[in-house]
């Protein structure tokens, strides 16, 4: 049992010896070989590492998308791998917010209702929703574009949507996969900044997977995976 000690010192996420394994006998593959880190509250963590590293296995993970299968992944001090499926689908509806890199619109929608989406799920009614929407449209830029379609959008506006339906449920926890990977460098720029003022002003933590070495230069933080491991001390075992 912890004691109330140990609650004040609890990390917000943790791994702790995580293995992931796919497969079995000759063909398992070890995608996660005993991976230990941890990430406080408020913090900007960059995930980087080379195709098949382990770093998307690890954000399905954080993601509450796949669990390990040994090892423990904790959030606030709570197992998550002895979750239910429904446990592990409320601690992403009501905790976690994620940005893609093809942005993962609804192209018959307007930003606006695109934005009100993880809204519905939360049973939030409709004005109150289409409040927090518009509050969240503004928050990135785009007051004035509720009305229009990702079509009617640049790659960058499309991507300023996407962060804006990731935050409007007010997440503790952005997961963010490649995020600019679809743009050109200014607007890769412009949205660095945005997430950046997030973290900073609103205390949001953003853990954000990226093969770019100057995006990743907008974190506080690093951690490199190669073949399913920790590559550095970044991960900053306890």
């Amino acid at each position: 049992m912890r004691t109330a000690s140990d609650k004040e010192n609890l990390h917000l996420i943790e791994f702790d010896s995580v293995t992931r394994v796919y497969g079995s006998g000759a063909a398992a593959v070890r995608a996660l070989d005993g991976v230990d880190f941890h990430i406080d509250a408020g913090e900007f963590v960059a995930v980087m590492g080379p195709s098949g590293s382990g770093k998307s296995t690890c954000m399905n993970i954080l993601g509450c998308l796949d669990v390990p299968t040994n090892g423990e992944f904790s959030f606030n001090g709570v197992n998550v791998g002895r979750l239910t499926m429904d446990q592990r689908a409320l601690l992403r509806r009501h905790h976690l917010g994620f940005v893609f890199q093809g942005f993962n619109l609804l192209n018959r929608t307007t930003a606006l209702e695109n934005v009100e989406l993880p809204l519905i799920y939360r049973g939030v009614s409709r004005a109150e929703r289409r409040r927090m929407a518009a509050e969240a449209l503004a928050a990135v830029g785009l007051e004035g574009r509720e009305t229009h379609s990702p079509g009617e959008l640049s790659g960058g506006q499309q991507q300023r949507v996407a962060i804006a339906r990731a935050i409007v449920a007010r997440p503790r926890v952005l997961l963010a996969d490649e995020p600019t990977g679809n743009l050109d460098s200014a607007r890769s720029r412009e949205i660095m900044e945005l997430l950046t003022a997030f973290n900073r002003e609103r205390g949001i933590t953003i853990v954000m997977v990226t093969h770019e070495a100057d995006m990743a230069g907008y974190a506080g933080r690093r951690i490199h995976f190669i073949d399913g491991r920790i590559d550095t001390a970044d991960g900053r075992r306890k």
